[in-house]
């Protein structure tokens, strides 16, 4: 009964609804692929699981493991670029003899967990060089992570501890000159960025100028899309997903399939619902106990903001294709793990926060 009482009922109504959505979006994408399905009902059970564990846990045992996951979590990424397993070109598995992990996963919680810690520890003598080790703490993983290459993990990473340093009190003219600074950086890093990712910006640019190559998915997706009209083709009638054109249809460009079944009705009751969890989760922020318990559920906003917005992006035409899930919805375990490890946070968080202190 205690735990009944703990749970953030809307949050919950609001991950339940996505997730029942994207089941039934995956279910017409994939039904000639039966052990998809099978998959993802696996996939939701194991989240859920997550969810109910770590939304019994302690913030203050959270809090001291933060530093050890974020160890293991960099030593695994040394470990992956040293003795990993390559698979098409990338570097991101690493075999440990009963199966292969992808150790970038990790940091998508590990980095904004250890990041807030820091910041916990140093509040009362905080001073503006704190904000450039956080920096380090923050750029050593991403850099990892963009060795092997993975573009769209490393951006999932860096805008979750960068939220984390925002929300700990960066100046904004600060935020202003690292902005300058990226600008001005842009024609080094097109030097330092390896030959497909060019050419997915440069396809982002003028998909039809390499339309049964590089630009492919982006064409299909943006057809089906618009196929979509108004009210949508009706759920299972959707023609470009069911006859093969759009690709990775169950996973990154499930939203593609969605819009062409439900169509601009159906996408403003997504985002309506996407924007409905963000804003739950800014409030479970403002109203945290602590500076630790603020700063993770800020940063697990971000992380539904970017999955959301880059997925949403590079499946519409207007960002690069980076290979980023639509959270709650696409096909993957890992990822469904992550996000039932930060709703779990986030119930743990909301129920502190509620809790009225026992009369004596």
């Amino acid at each position: 009964m205690e735990f009944l009482l703990a749970i953030d009922w809307p949050l919950l109504v609001i991950v339940s609804l996505l997730t029942a959505v994207g089941f039934v979006a995956l279910y017409s994408a994939g039904y000639s692929f039966p052990w998809r399905i099978e998959g993802q009902i696996r996939n939701i059970a194991v989240a859920a699981a997550a969810m109910l564990v770590v939304g019994l846990v302690p913030m203050k045992w959270v809090k001291n493991m933060s530093v050890p996951i974020y160890i293991v979590g960099v030593l695994l990424l040394l470990a992956t670029l040293l003795f990993g397993v390559t698979i098409k070109g990338a570097t991101r598995w690493l075999d440990i003899g009963v199966g292969r992990i992808q150790p970038s996963e990790i940091m998508k919680i590990a980095v904004p967990l250890f990041i807030a810690w820091y910041f916990q520890v140093r509040d009362e003598y905080l001073r503006w060089w704190d904000y450039v080790i956080a920096a380090f703490f923050l750029a050593l993983p991403v850099a990892l992570i963009l060795k092997q290459p993975d573009l769209g993990t490393s951006i999932l990473v860096f805008c979750a501890g960068f939220a984390v340093i925002f929300f700990a009190g960066l100046s904004w003219k600060v935020l202003v000159a690292l902005v300058c600074g990226v600008l001005v950086s842009i024609p080094i890093a097109w030097t330092m960025m390896y030959d497909y990712q060019r050419q997915r910006v440069l396809t982002l640019l003028d998909p039809s100028s390499d339309p049964l190559g590089a630009g492919f998915h982006t064409i299909q997706a943006i057809i089906a899309i618009g196929s979509g009209g108004i009210v949508g083709k009706g759920w299972m009638n959707g023609t470009q997903a069911h006859l093969d054109f759009i690709p990775e249809r169950t996973s990154d460009f499930l939203f593609a399939v969605y819009s062409e079944e439900f169509g601009f009705l159906g996408d403003v009751g997504l985002l309506i619902l996407y924007s409905a969890l963000i804003f739950r989760t800014l409030y479970i922020a403002c109203r945290a106990k602590t500076l630790f318990e603020r700063l993770i559920a800020g940063a697990i906003a971000a992380i539904f903001l970017m999955y959301s917005f880059v997925n949403m992006g590079m499946v519409s035409g207007i960002l690069p294709v980076v290979g980023v899930p639509l959270p709650f919805m696409s096909y993957g375990g890992t990822a469904f793990l992550i996000l039932g490890i930060c709703c779990g946070l986030l119930m743990r968080i909301s129920a502190g926060s509620r809790r009225r202190p026992r009369k004596k």
